[in-house]
C-alpha cells in the first residue's frame, strides 16, 4: 500500500495523511507545514538553510545519504620519467641502469675537465690584468702642482 505523502514547506520532513498543517499564504499560495515550530520560524523569516536539523541544512553541508556517493577512490599515481631539456627519456634511463663505477668514472673525468678550464680561464684574467697594469703604469693623482705642469685642469 502506497501512502501519499507530502513535503514540508519549511524543514522538508515528509508529511504523512493526517498530520501537519495547511498554511495559505496572501498571495494564495497554500503551504504545508509539519509543525507550529516550522510555522513559527517562516513566519519569523528564518532561513532553513542555517537551521542544522532541517532537511536543506543537511543538504548544504553534505551530511547523510552515505549509500548514495560512496567515497571518491583516489587515482594510483603513476610515476613517469621526463625528459630534461637537452636529454631523451632513454638517454636518463641509460644513465639510471649504468654501474656505479662507470659513472663515478665519468664524473671525475668531467671534474678534471672542470678544473682546467677553470685554470686556464684563471690564466687568462691574470694575463689580461698585468697587461693592464702595464699600461696604466704611469703616476696616480698627484698633486695641484704637478697636474697643472702637464696641463691637466
Amino acid at each position: 500500500m502506497v501512502v501519499k505523502t507530502d513535503k514540508c514547506a519549511f524543514s522538508e520532513f515528509n508529511i504523512f495523511p493526517g498530520h501537519g498543517m495547511k498554511y495559505v499564504k496572501r498571495d494564495g499560495t497554500p503551504l504545508m507545514l509539519i509543525n507550529r515550530k516550522s510555522k513559527s520560524l517562516m513566519n519569523q523569516r528564518k532561513k532553513p538553510a542555517k537551521l542544522t536539523w532541517t532537511l536543506r541544512w543537511r543538504i548544504m553541508n553534505k551530511k547523510g545519504k552515505v549509500e548514495e556517493g560512496l567515497k571518491k577512490r583516489s587515482r594510483r599515481v603513476v610515476k613517469v620519467q621526463r625528459a630534461i631539456i637537452g636529454t631523451s627519456a632513454d638517454e636518463i634511463k641509460k644513465l639510471r641502469t649504468q654501474k656505479p663505477e662507470i659513472r663515478s668514472a665519468q664524473r671525475d673525468a668531467a671534474l678534471l675537465e672542470a678544473k682546467s678550464r677553470a685554470k686556464a680561464q684563471k690564466a687568462e684574467k691574470a694575463k689580461v690584468k698585468a697587461s693592464q697594469q702595464a699600461k696604466a703604469a704611469g703616476p696616480k693623482g698627484g698633486s695641484k702642482m704637478a697636474n697643472k705642469a702637464r696641463g691637466k685642469k
